[in-house]
């Protein structure tokens, strides 16, 4: 028998039980669906935490100050003094894999503009640090290295800080007041959300020249934190190296001796969360996995009864020249047929409840093609190979028998 033919012999053999097929169809629409929707939760929450990642800043390091052994007790890190302006010169001069830095340091201040308040951090460092952060200006624009030279009271707002002082208000031009001293507003940073390391809102922050924290604010010399941007992802486990070999140079430590640093590759943490991602979709695939094998459970025991009732049918073919292939692929196409329409269902079905789920509760999902095209071909698998044993147990009946069968 050709293919075209079986395969309208078989539709016609799932339309005479219509609520039987759709009920054994059921497996396998759940299981692909499952199987569609988990993986786009998945995804998308990895691509969430990438686009996370990416919002801290382009290739970035973060060269902190590091811990003070006071008589064997460690202090925590931040508590040196070490770490100083021509340490962030020297990353960019003598490490070839730096494209720039940024130097800061940085203390919580009141904030005042009318009769609104706000408790936040407030940030020294230099204009290049937008450009390493990849930081957009929403209005207004940067201070200038006039402003950092002349320790200018000049200000650029966090999001978070624009809402709760201005609401709806352009702060541009603005004077607030940071701790006693006045500042003029000269740009508002678009939003970049939390921090997927910490959880900290970064548009909680205001950022000021470097030399009027220092001076006005802290009244000390030396820094925090200098931000720095390799010239590429791959390129920052080179400069990571290079950081740490030139700044023991330059604090004179000896080797075996502790660094009275810290130096961070965020491109350890994107790897990090991109594994968890790919381990949490896997896992979630495999669970929603076994409503397919139950599916083609399903599959093989309805193919068996149906054998079963369609004995005597079976006999009439054979008898009139049906071959055992012919049998065999008969029942195989029926079972094929019957996974491939639950898949094509459940396709549908994962697609909805994927939309359904990121409406309602707001989760960000990622529909992959090829998730779509694997449950698919997984349907067909299953589809076949549950649909063997009920076909080969169909081709192996004898004719004579089959004809007596009742």
């Amino acid at each position: 028998m050709e293919f075209f033919p079986a395969l309208s012999v078989a539709l016609r053999a799932l339309g005479r039980n219509k609520m039987r097929s759709v009920l054994t169809m059921l497996g396998m629409i759940i299981g692909v669906g499952a199987v569609i929707a988990m993986i786009a939760i998945g995804q998308g929450a990895a691509a969430k935490a990438q686009e996370q990642l990416a919002a801290l800043g382009s290739n970035m390091l973060f060269v902190g100050s590091g811990s003070v052994n006071r008589y064997g007790l460690h202090v925590g890190s931040g508590q040196t003094k070490t770490l100083v302006y021509a340490d962030s010169k020297a990353i960019v001069r003598e490490c070839p894999s730096v494209f720039a830095a940024a130097p800061g340091t940085g203390t919580g201040q009141q904030v005042v503009y009318g009769n609104q308040n706000w408790a936040t951090q407030i940030n020294g460092t230099e204009p290049q640090y937008f450009q390493v952060r990849n930081w957009a200006f929403a209005s207004g624009t940067s201070f200038g290295e006039d402003d950092v030279t002349q320790a200018a009271n000049v200000a650029v707002l966090g999001d978070t800080i624009r809402k709760y002082l201005f609401g709806s208000n352009n702060p541009v031009g603005q004077t607030i007041r940071i701790g006693n001293l006045p500042f003029k507003v000269v740009g508002v940073l678009v939003p970049k959300g939390t921090s997927p390391g910490s959880g900290q809102d970064q548009d909680d922050a205001i950022f000021a020249p470097l030399t009027t924290v220092q001076k006005k604010l802290l009244g000390q010399e030396w820094l925090r934190w200098i931000m720095v941007s390799a010239v590429s992802r791959q390129a920052s486990y080179i400069a990571q190296h290079q950081i740490e070999a030139l700044l023991r140079d330059r604090h004179k430590i000896r080797p075996g001796e502790p660094d009275d640093f810290i130096v961070r590759n965020l491109a350890d943490i994107a790897d990090a969360e991109a594994e968890q991602g790919k381990v949490m979709t896997i896992l979630l695939t495999i669970v929603a996995s076994v409503s397919l094998l139950v599916g083609g459970i399903g599959i093989m025991n309805i193919m068996l009864v149906s054998v079963t009732e369609r004995t005597r049918e079976i006999g009439i073919r054979m008898a009139v020249g049906a071959t055992e292939q012919d049998v065999r692929r008969q029942f195989l196409i029926e079972a094929i047929v019957i996974g491939l329409l639950g898949g094509a269902i459940g396709v549908v079905f994962g697609i909805g409840g994927s939309l359904a789920v990121a409406h309602l509760l707001g989760w960000p999902i990622l529909i992959s093609a090829y998730a779509v095209l694997i449950s698919t071909l997984f349907a067909l698998a299953i589809g076949t190979f549950f649909g063997l044993y009920p076909a080969t147990k169909a081709a192996q009946l004898d004719p004579i028998e089959a004809l007596r069968y009742e």
